[in-house]
C-alpha cells in the first residue's frame, strides 16, 4: 500500500507575536500589551481552517500581522515556504494572500463593478504609459478585466446589481462584494475576518455553501474568523481557539467542542460573546 503524500504547507507561522507600547531592552520587550503571544499555526493546501476565540482574544491581530498590515514584534510567518515577516501589505497580497475585513472595507462611492474592477488591476498587463495613452492594448486590457470581473460577480449573483453604490447593497450583498472582491486579487490563501457578522440564519447558510464552493472552485486554501460556531463547526477541517493572545487548544470540530480549555474560555466568565 502506497504511503498517502502529505499536502504541501501554504501557510505557517512560528512564535509569531505582537506587543503594543513596549519597549525593547537588552533581555526583550518590557511593559506594553501583548495582543498575540507565540502563535503557531500550520496549514496545508486546500484545507478550510477556524481561528476562533472571545472577544479581545487577538485573532484579527494574527491576520493583521500575515497580511502585512502591522508589525511582527518576534516570530515568523512563511507563505509556501517564503518569509514574509516585513514585507509590505501590497507585496503580500500579490504573493498570493487576500483577505476580508471585519467592518466591510468597500470603495463606497464606487460601483459594484469597480470595486471588482480595481482589484484585477494590480495584473493588469499594461504600464503607466499604455494607461497614459489608452491606447489599443489599454482599451483591450480594460474589456478583459471587465469581462473577469463580470463573471466573478455572476458567481456571487450580483450581477444585476453591477451598476448600483457598493455601500447600497443590503448587508449581505456586500459581504459578498467584499470576497469577490478579495477574489479578483487571484489568492491561494483567503483569509475571511468574520464572514457571516450580521447576516440573518438564511444568509449566513448561503454563506456557509458559498464558502465550500468557492474553496473548490478556485482550489484556495481557506482560513476564517468567525464568532457564529454553527459556521465554524459545520465547515472548518480543524480549528484553532485563542484566548488572551495565546493558542489554548486545536483540533476537530468534535475535539473543540468538549475540551475544557474551550469550553471555560467561552463560557466560564460572565460577558464573554461565544
Amino acid at each position: 500500500m502506497s504511503a498517502t503524500v502529505e499536502r504541501p504547507v501554504v501557510l505557517n507561522t512560528e512564535g509569531l507575536s505582537k506587543n503594543f507600547g513596549g519597549r525593547v531592552t537588552a533581555s526583550g520587550y518590557e511593559g506594553g500589551l501583548w495582543a498575540v503571544r507565540d502563535f503557531d499555526v500550520t496549514v496545508r493546501e486546500g484545507e478550510l481552517v477556524g481561528l476562533i476565540g472571545p472577544n479581545g482574544a487577538g485573532k484579527t491581530t494574527v491576520f493583521n500581522m500575515i497580511s502585512g498590515l502591522i508589525s511582527v514584534t518576534s516570530g515568523e510567518v512563511e507563505f509556501y515556504g517564503k518569509k514574509l515577516v516585513g514585507r509590505p501589505a501590497h507585496a503580500i497580497t500579490q504573493a498570493g494572500i487576500g483577505r476580508t475585513f471585519q467592518n466591510i472595507r468597500l470603495f463606497p462611492q464606487l460601483s459594484v463593478l469597480d470595486n471588482v474592477r480595481i482589484a484585477y488591476h494590480s495584473r493588469a498587463g499594461y504600464g503607466l504609459r499604455d494607461a497614459i495613452w489608452q491606447g489599443t492594448r489599454f482599451a483591450r486590457k480594460e474589456r478583459e478585466l471587465t469581462e473577469r470581473a463580470q463573471e466573478l460577480l455572476a458567481l456571487f449573483h450580483l450581477q444585476d446589481r453591477q451598476d448600483e453604490i457598493g455601500s447600497n447593497l443590503p448587508y449581505g450583498e456586500q459581504r459578498r462584494l467584499e470576497i469577490a472582491r478579495a477574489l479578483a486579487g487571484e489568492p491561494k490563501l483567503l483569509l475571511l475576518d468574520e464572514p457571516a457578522a450580521g447576516m440573518n440564519p438564511r444568509e449566513v447558510h448561503t454563506l456557509m455553501d458559498m464558502i465550500h464552493f468557492i474553496r473548490d472552485k478556485f482550489k484556495l486554501t481557506i482560513v476564517l474568523i468567525e464568532h457564529q460556531m454553527r459556521v465554524v463547526m459545520g465547515i472548518c477541517e480543524w480549528i484553532t481557539v485563542m484566548d488572551f493572545g495565546q493558542v489554548i487548544a486545536r483540533g476537530t470540530a468534535d475535539e473543540i467542542s468538549n475540551d475544557p480549555k474551550v469550553i471555560e474560555a467561552y463560557l466560564g466568565r460572565q460577558g464573554r460573546r461565544v
